[in-house]
């Protein structure tokens, strides 16, 4: 069961003169604080004589559990900021904060300029204007299951026909129909690692621009440590496009592929690391918006589960994306980064159809959030079907034309391309120089590559080779200290 948030007016009681301190007092001090957060030794300072350490270390973290605070660091390192709550007509705060708890934090920046993005239909617009009316207006809500259970796959559709059929067009390459699922995501695949971070890390806030985003996974690390969790989360994201491009046929909609792909894309972002790939048994808030997520674990397991089946039985690979980009987040299934799962989620059908995959290019912040926000408070989701169309369509263009550029797929590649890695991994594990390796590959070609490939597959794997860094060699399951160990060899002797 979930964590019991007390009434703190019911337990001042218990403790006398020394805890009558109201939360509005600690947010106060916390407050006062502004960005740099202030400190369990800071605050018991401040409120010596009033409330006891204990009791104030529980107030702080019923505060956190609630949204109203944000907890920072671990350990002595602790420090407790102040959580802006604001509308969605309002410039929201440029730090980042726990994605579920305050969800329109992005930056007011020119990627947020919606008169370039998605146009509201008519109905769309009257939705919009009812979640932009000011917070204390609207009327608070809860997780409406009939919203999930009223969904039958292949019979029930967000997406209208015309539109699905449309966006198939464009998002559809006839050449690709007969070779594997996850071909186009690979032909495209160093395009959209960058493309899909970056979009999907921006409508969480995060301030790096493209360009940042290009160079620090081209470099692997960062040398910014005020922005460590803005990194952490441009990393995260590239581990999960890796994660489902290179294991497209061995995912699914199942636990073991959303569960793995959230702890992919919170590693080292969430408070414990034992909520990275849960389900959360906590609850969480949802701040800017008066809609109260399902806290009952049950009901967030049977729910989570159902939205698997319902998607494992969409055969439409579109109606499938927008479906988990829609009820993924609706459910808040997990403690932190719901929305960012949906937002990989949804690429999955794409890929694994070989249909342009989504990555978001030039959708607005405010947009997404507005559609994000008609889901939650009153189960509309005509304004996401103007963004997802809209995005789709940006996505699909962006990808056929770089798809034109690289030319067609080498047919090498699609076919040995276990065969490619394994030997890249090979040469890499077994520490061989140059000239070890030139010999190494062609005795293994001849053994197991048809005679008019061969010599395709040994140039394919040295062009691997002579590209592989640090960066990227998680394609090949290759660990850094084997990539070091081996590169001394490899880069010293002369060959």
């Amino acid at each position: 069961m979930g964590k019991k948030l007390f009434n703190c007016a019911i337990i001042v009681p218990l403790f006398g003169a020394m805890s009558k301190v109201s939360d509005k007092e600690i947010q106060g001090i916390i407050k006062e604080f502004q960005s740099q957060g202030a400190s369990l030794q800071e605050l018991s300072e401040r409120l010596s004589g009033q409330i006891t350490r204990r009791t104030l270390q529980r107030r702080l973290q019923e505060l956190v559990q609630t949204g109203e605070i944000k907890k920072l660091g671990k350990a002595r390192a602790t420090r407790y900021r102040h959580v802006q709550k604001f509308k969605l007509n309002q410039k929201p705060p440029s730090s980042i904060v726990s994605e579920d708890i305050v969800p329109f934090n992005a930056p007011k920046t020119p990627k947020d300029d919606t008169s370039n993005g998605p146009s509201y239909s008519s109905v769309s617009r009257k939705i919009v204007n009812i979640v932009r009316a000011p917070q204390e207006t609207r009327k608070a809500v809860g997780y409406r299951r009939e919203f999930l259970d009223s969904y039958r796959p292949n019979e029930t559709y967000y997406l209208p026909q015309e539109l699905r059929q449309r966006l198939i067009k464009v998002g559809r390459n006839e050449h690709y129909d007969s070779l594997p699922a996850g071909t186009h995501a690979r032909q495209i695949f160093d395009r959209l690692i960058i493309d899909l971070s970056w979009n999907s890390s921006r409508l969480e806030g995060n301030t790096f621009s493209l360009l940042e985003t290009d160079y620090l996974l081209e470099q692997g690390k960062s040398d910014e440590p005020h922005r460590a969790r803005e990194a952490i989360m441009i990393f995260n994201h590239k581990t999960a496009i890796e994660m489902m491009v290179e294991n497209t046929g061995h995912l699914g909609f199942n636990r073991y592929t959303m569960m793995n792909l959230h702890a992919a894309l919170t590693e080292d972002l969430m408070e414990k690391a034992s909520s990275e790939g849960a389900l959360r048994s906590i609850p969480v808030g949802i701040g800017g918006s008066v809609f109260h997520p399902e806290n009952a674990p049950q009901v967030i397991e049977e729910s989570f589960d159902s939205i698997l089946e319902k998607a494992e039985a969409i055969r439409d690979p579109l109606e499938c994306a927008f479906f988990l980009m829609i009820q993924l987040p609706y459910l808040q299934p997990f403690e932190d980064g719901n929305k960012r799962t949906s937002r990989l989620a949804a690429n999955l059908p794409l890929i694994q159809n070989n249909l342009a995959p989504l990555s978001f290019v030039g959708v607005p912040a405010k947009r997404y959030i507005e559609g994000i926000l008609s889901v939650y408070e009153l189960n509309r989701v005509e304004p996401m079907v103007d963004v997802f169309a809209w995005a789709y369509e940006q996505s699909a263009a962006r990808y056929m034309t770089i798809r034109q550029e690289v030319g067609e797929q080498d047919p090498v590649k699609f076919h040995y391309r276990d065969d490619i890695k394994a030997c890249v991994r090979d040469v890499v594990v077994k520490k061989l120089g140059k000239r070890e390796a030139a010999s190494f590959l062609k005795n293994w070609a001849s053994q197991n590559v048809t005679a008019d490939s061969r010599d395709s597959f040994v140039n394919v794997v040295e062009e691997r080779l002579l590209s592989l860094t640090e960066g990227n060699i998680f394609r090949v399951r290759i660990l850094p200290s084997e990539f070091h160990e081996w590169w001394e060899q490899w880069d010293q002797k002369k060959r």
